[in-house]
């Protein structure tokens, strides 16, 4: 994809994520690898809905501004972007938000780690609910390093969260699926709690993730039955 394309995606990837009450005022950040040492990312202190291709920030791996319009700066959260491009060499893309059902998990401190979905098992896997990190500092990132190794999606605690992909619309598919699986589980609760898929079930399900071209680490939930991938 040409640069000025992924640029344009990460403003529609913006205004979605506005649209569909993931963010509200500044919150939010999204940023994509496009090269070797350049992250695009967005701006700190924009609303989501009013990005556009020229307020975006041109980052290297360290959080150094190589190009940007006056008065425009990366999230103070871009940490947590970067830590996630320098612990996995196949992530390409970062999206965090706060989608109200699943930040209501992460405020609750509740894992979201039952098998009871079959989308879920075959692209998302568990999501675990990381330590607390005050935002701008290196407590976040010192905080989901341990996760970012075996997860996709995670849920920052009190906070909101994180998905990470091979690209743009990868971590975004993976936030969306992530908002209605916590919707779902939560309307799943008030009717008298979810019920789980069998173990053969769950494996004939995490054998097909090949088979649809699922990339990425999202174990099967080992609190449970002792699972192994």
């Amino acid at each position: 994809m040409k640069y000025q394309e992924i640029k344009e995606q990460i403003c529609d990837v913006c205004n979605k994520m506005w649209l569909l009450g993931w963010v509200a005022a500044n919150d939010g950040n999204v940023s994509v690898k496009v090269s070797d040492n350049e992250i695009l990312a967005t701006p700190t202190g924009i609303s989501k809905s009013f990005i556009t291709p020229e307020k975006l920030v041109l980052i290297d791996l360290d959080g150094n501004i190589l190009e940007a319009e006056e008065g425009y700066r990366p999230s103070s959260e871009i940490k947590m972007h970067l830590c996630c491009y320098k612990e996995r060499e196949d992530v390409k893309a970062v999206l965090h938000a706060h989608p109200p059902t699943a930040t209501g998990f992460a405020v609750a401190h509740v894992h979201m780690d039952n098998y009871v979905m079959i989308e879920d098992i075959l692209t998302l896997g568990s999501v675990p609910v990381t330590p607390y990190g005050t935002p701008s500092t290196e407590e976040v990132p010192n905080a989901i390093r341990p996760y970012l190794q075996e997860h996709d999606a995670m849920l920052l605690e009190n906070h909101g969260a994180l998905t990470v992909g091979a690209d743009l619309l990868t971590a975004y598919y993976r936030m969306e699926t992530l908002e209605l699986w916590a919707k779902i589980e939560l309307n799943a609760h008030l009717l008298g709690g979810a019920k789980e898929i069998s173990r053969p079930n769950i494996d004939k399900l995490i054998g097909m993730r090949e088979k649809y071209g699922v990339t990425g680490r999202h174990p099967g939930y080992k609190k449970y039955n002792n699972i192994q991938e």
